[in-house]
């Protein structure tokens, strides 16, 4: 048994130092087989990058036109956005696939394993995103046989403005590895909270003021906790952004603008 022990830490060993001779290799000449290696490695990132930044393209475009048929009720836009998400969701799985491997593969340390921790979450987030707009759509669609009361859509036009912007933001520090803008969308976030408290009051209002209100503005309750949350995972990638530069978290006590009211996301 005690053999066995110290050959596991002998191997473990070998591991750290293969891996380290590896990520130390980077940027220098080596063996053809260390070049190579290197190569391979510095493929796979490239391709996450890539997938990452077709998810963001995805995303934006499922937001905007879901925003755009709730204005407008245009229910062929909405389905439009519905029928995109199964796409975002397979690069989603794509990405973790090859994370998994690359990690399995190559044994990342320090900001690389951070590089390719960072692309799972931020894949997840977006694929949320993604979720979130294709429940809009969805709404939009019942919307298209209701009374309408436009009046009611303003505040949640404006919150959509201010969500997409958020999601823009974060997806441009994220590629450029740009803190301070990631910071920026982190502090924002508390905008998005209290506009949304804004329209949660104003919904209310509409559907006491005639009954025959309810549903439509229900339906619309429903779409700015959805937008509100859009804004959640815009600040969870700007958190990664911070990750992945530095290393380290921001606070855990995120800046909130609201006054905590919750209704459920559908």
């Amino acid at each position: 048994m005690r053999r066995s022990v110290v050959r596991t830490h002998r191997q473990a060993r070998t591991d750290i130092e293969f891996a380290s001779r590896i990520a130390g290799s980077r940027g220098r000449q080596g063996s053809p087989m260390a070049e190579h290696i290197v190569t391979s490695y510095d493929q796979e990132l490239e391709l996450l990058g890539r997938r990452i930044a077709e998810m963001g393209g995805i995303a934006e475009k499922m937001l905007s036109d879901a925003m755009d048929a709730l204005a407008t009720l245009d229910v062929d836009l909405a389905r439009a956005v519905v029928a995109s998400d199964p796409r975002l969701d397979a690069l989603q799985r794509e990405i973790e696939q090859v994370a998994i491997l690359t990690i399995a593969r190559r044994q990342p340390m320090a900001v690389d394993l951070r590089e390719i921790v960072a692309a799972i979450r931020v894949s997840g987030d977006l694929e949320r995103v993604g979720d979130l707009a294709k429940n809009i759509g969805k709404r939009a669609i019942k919307l298209g046989a209701e009374p309408r009361l436009p009046r009611a859509t303003v505040g949640l036009k404006h919150m959509g403005e201010l969500a997409l912007l958020q999601l823009k933001d974060v997806l441009d520090a994220y590629a450029a590895r740009d803190v301070e803008r990631a910071h920026a969308v982190w502090t924002r976030d508390a905008e998005l909270d209290a506009l949304e408290d804004s329209v949660f009051r104003d919904l209310l209002t509409f559907m006491m003021e005639d009954p025959r209100n309810i549903s439509f503005c229900a339906h619309l309750l429903f779409c700015s906790k959805n937008i509100e949350r859009v804004g959640d995972h815009a600040t969870n990638i700007a958190e990664t952004v911070h990750y992945l530069v530095t290393g380290g978290n921001l606070p855990i006590d995120r800046p909130k603008g609201g006054s905590g009211v919750e209704f459920p996301a559908a």
